[in-house]
């Protein structure tokens, strides 16, 4: 698996840059921005507030377990290791 983001494209809500995909997930009550960047292969959640405009950084551990198996579900999709979203900075 290269890190590449080039197959994300494919994948429902994903938006593919250079090194980086984005994917927007709303839950019953919250809003979450998720991107993943190829050069340091990370996964960062964000959780978005109500505006829509404003987002800040949330440790993996708030995000909802069934939100982090979709992410990891999506990552072997793009042919990237699912257990790069495990992975601290």
């Amino acid at each position: 698996m290269d890190g590449s983001t080039a197959d994300f494209d494919a994948l429902e809500g994903w938006q593919a840059e250079e090194y980086a995909a984005r994917v927007h997930y709303r839950g019953a009550d919250d809003h979450y921005s998720i991107e993943f960047y190829s050069p340091s292969e990370c996964v960062l959640y964000w959780k978005v507030k109500g505006d829509g405009e404003t987002a800040v950084p949330v440790g993996r551990d708030t995000v909802p377990d069934p939100l982090r198996a979709r992410i990891r579900d999506d990552l072997e999709a793009a042919g990237i290791d699912p257990d790069t979203e495990r992975r601290s900075l």
